[in-house]
């Protein structure tokens, strides 16, 4: 083997010399086309060679590999030369040290290109004139790969806050908001916002949300569902910004909560929630969460208050973060899957679990009953504070209540009327299929038994329901509960049992 070291790059070519290939090198560099596997194949051509490109630690970046010796390649690397030559019995070897910032690093790396005849000064020249094109491509693919880094680290950031914010940990997550966004959580109430679109357009939605709000809002990937993004700003116009991208996009859907306390974010996600399902019944795609009357605003507030802290009274004797961690955790469970749950939460779906089954031991009760989950979820919000818009009730000296006494108002019997009427405009039987579901746990199979039909009537006649309604029933949720509360009100259902009946228990103890 002969080898020898070249003192650095030529920078002169051969005057009259056919500098066609330089035109074409660069071409290699224009916005449409820049790509390193490209300028190495290109290269290949111009010298009838084989390219390679690779990096200090030898993997190849680019091109075929090429067998090179080690102790030449190290002194490449090392600088100690920064390019050479070298013939080995039929193969003609020529080696260019290319310079680029790694992640932590400055790194060097090695153009080599081999050939069966020796290099002429053309292509010499060539080779030579092409690393720093190489270098360039190299960098820019860096900084490229660090822009994806940021934008993953910015995004998974945004979702830790939200992920506190669910949790009511408003310290933490101000703290972690501080550095990225300085000012965005100072502020004791905020909307939210839920943005749905195509799964394979949720990136540039994502940017367009960022661009609306213009730095001024919380932008979130929902964690649960590929089509969602969820938007919270303490802004009082972040709905007016966000409703031009529903207007120019069709299949785009928006869902807005009430203004809630940070500490009250998961309420005011259900919120949005709930509002982007009517939204998708609304010929301008968009809803508010206050847009339409909740049951819980037509009962007596203090009586309600009352019977919402009897209910969730076994909870009180726990420390205040695992309290709050569990009615969390317990909102979002009731309203969604476990699995949804957990991403949005940032915590295993087991964990989720757990947290429920602690809740409904605590509760004495059982959560697989449809109407006990209604009754909590609606314990659960009015705790919360959603169903007081003016601020804390006081409870103080309030008399207890029962459930039945709480659906017995004027009002919310009117409301349950007027909700569960509608159904009756349908020449088929909804009304009747959807008291069977409901009754039946929202179990197709066992409704179609008990009604002697088919369990695919049944799932027809609940989503024809649902347009009627303006309430999505067969996704888990506020929306099902509502109108579970509804067939309690009417009496289509019996009272659930939050407190089963223990030895020397009277039975008024029973139902809450």
């Amino acid at each position: 083997m002969a080898g020898l070291a070249d003192e650095g790059p030529h920078t002169r070519g051969t005057h009259g010399e056919d500098t066609a290939w330089a035109e074409e090198l660069l071409d290699q560099l224009r916005s449409t086309g820049r790509d390193l596997g490209r300028v190495v194949d290109w290269l290949a051509r111009a010298v009838a060679g084989t390219v390679c490109v690779r990096d200090d630690a030898g993997a190849v970046l680019a091109g075929d590999p090429v067998p090179l010796a080690a102790p030449l390649v190290a002194d490449v690397l090392s600088g100690r030369i920064s390019s050479a030559a070298v013939a080995d019995g039929g193969r003609h070897v020529r080696l260019v040290a290319v310079r680029h910032r790694g992640p932590f690093r400055e790194s060097t790396g090695v153009l080599a290109v081999a050939r069966a005849t020796p290099f002429d000064r053309r292509s010499a020249e060539i080779v030579t004139r092409t690393a720093p094109v190489v270098e360039l491509l190299l960098r820019e693919r860096e900084l490229t790969a660090a822009g994806r880094r940021l934008r993953r680290a910015t995004a998974d950031l945004r979702l830790a806050i939200l992920q506190l914010l669910m949790v009511e940990d408003t310290v933490a997550a101000r703290r972690v908001a501080a550095g990225l966004w300085p000012g965005l959580l100072d502020t004791d109430t905020a909307s939210v916002y839920v943005v749905e679109g195509a799964a394979e357009e949720r990136d540039r939605l994502v940017d367009a949300c960022i661009e609306a709000t213009g730095g001024r809002a919380l932008v979130v990937r929902c964690p649960a569902m590929d089509r969602h993004i969820i938007v919270l700003s303490p802004a009082t116009t972040a709905g007016e910004w966000l409703r031009p991208l529903v207007d120019s996009r069709p299949g785009t859907y928006l869902g807005g909560s009430v203004r809630q306390s940070l500490a009250q974010t998961s309420l005011a996600y259900g919120q949005a929630i709930s509002a982007l399902a009517v939204a998708h019944f609304r010929p301008d795609q968009v809803a508010v969460y206050a847009e339409r009357t909740q049951p819980e605003a037509l009962m007596d507030l203090v009586a309600l208050r009352a019977w919402s802290a009897d209910v969730l009274r076994p909870l009180d004797t726990l420390p205040h973060h695992t309290r709050a961690e569990l009615l969390a955790t317990t909102r979002l469970g009731l309203e969604y899957t476990a699995v949804s749950t957990a991403k949005v939460l940032g915590v295993s779906r087991n964990t989720v679990r757990a947290r429920m089954d602690r809740v409904e031991a605590l509760l004495d009760t059982d959560f697989s009953d449809l109407a006990v989950r209604a009754t909590v979820h609606l314990a659960l919000n009015t705790q919360a504070g959603c169903a007081v818009p003016g601020g804390p009730v006081s409870v103080a000296g309030a008399p207890a209540v029962r459930l039945g006494g709480l659906l017995a108002g004027t009002a919310i019997r009117t409301w349950a009327h007027d909700l569960l009427d509608r159904l009756t405009h349908d020449g088929r039987d909804l009304r009747g299929t959807l008291r069977a579901w409901i009754g039946a746990g929202a179990n197709a199979e066992r409704a179609a038994q008990d009604l002697g039909v088919h369990a695919q009537t049944v799932r027809e006649h609940v989503r024809s329901a649902e347009p009627v309604l303006e309430r999505q029933l067969l996704a888990s949720g506020s929306d099902l509960y509502e109108v579970v509360l509804a067939h309690l009100v009417v009496g289509d259902l019996s009272e659930p049992v939050l407190r089963r009946t223990k030895p020397g228990q009277s039975d008024a103890a029973v139902h809450r």
